[in-house]
């Protein structure tokens, strides 16, 4: 494996375990916040419902490609380990390949739903987004009351997806065993 490819397999790790653990870490901290000041001040933010299912998403979305690119996803391997090994590299191949189709089908709709319904108001969101557009001055926040940013996640998801199955194939391809895990080396 080239150091470039090195670099850049361990770039898209770190950025999809960064995207994933701070989405978690984001939603963690709102549901806290939000139930903390419910049960002392008796109300709670008027967004904290709306922003931790979106955050979910997108930490979904993150740790999906992860775990696909890390060869750490649920699969059936009762099945899979039982083939002879050129028949498993070739099912891999062909998952690799499935994997990506998925990913850019998943990117192309995640944007034909933005395209279609992003402009959707989300009730809990509108006054935080108001509040921001008009402190701030720019109106780009006022997004923030729509349901496009939240389903763009379908679109990034998708990318990543599409990416992670792309380097998983180069894994593959070139045959780099150290970069696949099986069940008895911590594989899942």
């Amino acid at each position: 494996m080239s150091r470039l490819y090195a670099r850049l397999r361990a770039s898209v790790i770190a950025l999809l375990a960064f995207g994933a653990g701070l989405s978690m870490v984001l939603l963690f901290a709102i549901v806290l916040v939000n139930a903390l000041m419910r049960y002392f001040l008796g109300s709670s933010l008027a967004w904290g419902g709306q922003l931790p299912i979106f955050l979910g998403i997108y930490g979904v979305m993150f740790g999906i490609a992860l775990a696909y690119l890390q060869d750490r996803h649920i699969r059936l391997g009762l099945v899979v380990d039982a083939l002879p090994r050129a028949l498993r590299e070739r099912l891999f191949l062909l998952v690799d390949v499935s994997v990506i189709v998925l990913g850019g089908t998943l990117a192309v709709a995640g944007l034909r739903f933005v395209e279609s319904r992003g402009s959707m108001r989300v009730s809990g969101m509108t006054g935080i987004a108001d509040s921001l557009s008009t402190s701030t001055g720019l109106s780009l926040f006022k997004a923030l009351g729509t349901l496009a940013p939240y389903q763009f996640a379908m679109v990034i998801g998708g990318v990543l997806l599409l990416l992670a199955g792309i380097l998983r194939l180069i894994d593959r391809l070139t045959m780099d065993h150290t970069a696949t895990t099986t069940p008895s080396e911590g594989g899942i």
